[in-house]
């Protein structure tokens, strides 16, 4: 089948088009090759059956997946929420350079566990949230443990460091942690529930809170000493001195 078409110039250009009948009629032969399979690449067609059964150890993976990143979001919260932290200072600072002046922002920050664990960490950077995460990261390198006894610390301890000074004092039970800026934070966070403290030099908050975390280094941990019961004399121990006693009366 073929059909000619006149182009509206006259000239004798001739275009072939094939039926689709042809198409439809044309088979591909293959020869068979010995010691090969031949090879269907017809596909399947789409029943609801095939894909309930092809789905379902897809579904039982993708469920065991969801499991194992809900328990492995769950340790990451325990690990994120094991110390409670508190921002001391927040300064934006800048930085000469030979282009001008470069600006930053400077965060202390405090971390605790209100159990005995306590830090202080300082970090920069171009943001807040950077400075902080680097402070906390910091902080969590250099934890120190805080000596309670009954809910205080056992003896007075007085630090200087520069120009920060600080007194603590143990206090009896129900008086509260008497402090105030920094030192009343980084104390709560210690777990230490009665306190009394005094700043007697400096308002810095860089300077106290790294006095305050060398005075609570400077806390001697009490260490309980064994009772030692006496032994108690028996009653033939005492029959026996009273008769050594008598003969040697006689």
């Amino acid at each position: 089948m073929s059909e000619e078409k006149n182009t509206p110039t006259g000239g004798d250009k001739i275009e072939k088009k094939e039926s689709p009948q042809k198409r439809d009629e044309e088979v591909k032969v293959v020869t068979p090759v010995k010691g090969v399979a031949p090879v269907n690449n017809t596909k399947k067609a789409y029943s609801p059956n095939n894909a309930n059964t092809a789905g379902a150890g897809g579904q039982k993976n993708n469920q065991n997946n969801k499991r194992g990143r809900r328990s492995f979001n769950k340790n990451r919260e325990e690990r994120k929420d094991e110390f409670e932290q508190r921002i001391l200072d927040i300064a934006r600072v800048t930085r000469v350079m030979a282009g001008g002046k470069r600006m930053s922002f400077r965060a202390c920050v405090a971390i605790g566990d209100r159990k005995g664990k306590v830090a202080v960490g300082l970090g920069k950077g171009a943001d807040v949230t950077i400075a902080v995460n680097k402070a906390v990261n910091k902080a969590k390198k250099d934890m120190v443990e805080v000596p309670v006894v009954n809910e205080t610390i056992p003896h007075e301890v007085f630090c200087k460091l520069g120009a920060a000074k600080i007194l603590f004092k143990p206090a009896r039970k129900g008086r509260g942690v008497i402090a105030g800026g920094v030192v009343r934070i980084i104390l709560e966070l210690a777990g230490v529930h009665n306190i009394t403290c005094k700043i007697l030099g400096t308002n810095n908050k860089l300077s106290n809170s790294r006095c305050t975390i060398e005075a609570i280094k400077k806390i001697k941990k009490v260490e309980k000493k064994p009772v030692v019961k006496k032994k108690e004399n028996s009653v033939k121990d005492t029959e026996v001195k009273k008769v050594i006693e008598n003969k040697e009366n006689k």
